[in-house]
């Protein structure tokens, strides 16, 4: 999980390759959403740019979901996104934290990212998790926790 390589786009929109290994010696907060562009991913992806720096502070941002990186720059160019994207098309960073799961939408099931937080340590270890967020005020739940570990 830790080697993945997943291709994304980095904070200054540069197209790039990360796996979470580049990020071990600092915090990470490790954030999956469903899609690009539409409302409460789009309302959850201004809310960690808007806090960013309020986030930095603690540890460094990065969202993930199935999206293509053609679609995660279009998304960060039209929202002024400010953190890492990662597009995980196969879903392997999804499933290694297993929130690629089966969801249902008027009664039709499919598989898809189910709305989740993690807070990694330096070490890369999951410290916090939240499953099934509400985006309503839930970087605000973030900052809490990471000031609390402060």
């Amino acid at each position: 999980m830790k080697d993945l390589r997943l291709q994304g786009v980095d904070q200054d929109g540069k197209e790039k390759e990360f796996s979470l290994n580049d990020f071990r010696g600092q915090k990470v907060i490790l954030y999956f959403y469903p899609k690009d562009n539409t409302s409460g991913c789009t309302q959850e992806a201004c809310d960690f740019r808007d806090n960013l720096n309020r986030l930095t502070q603690y540890a460094t941002v990065i969202g993930v979901s199935p999206d293509s990186v053609k679609s995660h720059l279009k998304f960060k160019e039209k929202q002024n996104l400010n953190f890492i994207l990662l597009s995980d098309v196969e879903h392997a960073l999804a499933d290694a934290f297993g929130v690629w799961v089966e969801k249902s939408l008027y009664g039709r099931k499919y598989m898809g990212i189910e709305r989740s937080t993690f807070v990694l340590d330096e070490h890369l270890n999951i410290v916090k998790e939240w499953r099934k967020v509400k985006v309503k005020g839930h970087v605000d739940e973030v900052i809490e926790f990471l000031h609390s570990q402060a």
